[in-house]
């Protein structure tokens, strides 16, 4: 018989991501500038955490320590672990190249790659890992996923950079797609963007989230409240508070999270 401490364990989230006393730095010993300090958080899998905070406060380094690039900074480093299903990150038997196939990336801008047409783009992380996927089927099925398809079906083999921002945008997210990964990240992915465009981005990010782990990073606190299901507040390179979004908008329980989300600095 299953008592109601099983049912409990059995539907508490499973934890995603976990950062452990996360630091992070640019500059040698002696002068170091310390971009994140003692970070500790949790993301649930199949959830959507927004980071949020003033220009400067640690957030886009944040994402790249999640996935390993910030250590591809010169003079760059970090202390502190992060787990990935439990298993850390650094840990030296776990290839950088197999971990950013689970845990893919988004950057702020669009950033297809001008050379390639689109189906190229879509498939270029599957050419680079050697995949044996078919790659015709993989265009297709990635491209309906964020809802590129039925607008691009007909010209597959144009440069992508004949898209438009929004279509460049969602094309990147199909590249970050196509590999099949457990997390995604990304680093104000419409900002930009008009608001058209800005819409569609996040009507994907609410049906990806079934399918996806997600850490996105916004300025914009509106887009917070509508596509998050956390949120996490920094200032100065530390958490300063975590959440439930409405709970973080609503009733925060630093001063610091107050003043920011209704607008009084940042």
């Amino acid at each position: 018989m299953t008592d109601a401490a099983d049912v409990d364990r059995i539907n508490e989230p499973r934890r995603k991501l976990e950062l452990i006393r996360l630091s992070a730095w640019f500059g040698g010993a002696r002068e170091r500038t310390w971009a994140l300090r003692n970070v500790s958080l949790t993301v649930d899998e199949g959830s959507v955490l927004c980071v949020i905070g003033p220009s400067g406060c640690g957030k886009s380094t944040l994402l790249r320590c999640v996935n390993r690039m910030h250590e591809l900074t010169p003079r760059a480093g970090s202390e502190g672990s992060v787990l990935l299903d439990g298993e850390d990150i650094h840990s030296s038997e776990l290839d950088p190249v197999w971990l950013r196939r689970r845990v893919g990336m988004v950057f702020q801008r669009p950033n297809v790659f001008p050379t390639m047409s689109i189906r190229e783009n879509v498939v270029a992380g599957l050419r680079l890992t050697g995949s044996r996927a078919d790659l015709e089927e993989t265009v297709e099925k990635t491209l309906q996923r964020i809802a590129l398809w039925a607008e691009v079906k007909d010209r597959l083999d144009d440069p992508a950079t004949r898209l438009s921002g929004g279509q460049q945008q969602r094309l990147c997210i199909a590249r970050a797609l196509a590999v099949e990964p457990e997390v995604l990240l990304m680093d104000e992915p419409t900002s930009a963007l008009d608001p058209i465009a800005t819409a569609k981005i996040e009507e994907l990010i609410d049906e990806l989230k079934h399918r996806y782990t997600i850490v996105m990073v916004t300025h914009n606190m509106q887009q917070a409240i509508r596509v998050s299901d956390y949120t996490a507040f920094l200032y100065v390179g530390e958490l300063v508070e975590i959440g439930p979004t409405t709970q973080i908008f609503t009733q925060p329980e630093r001063r610091e999270t107050e003043d920011y989300v209704t607008g009084k600095f940042g």
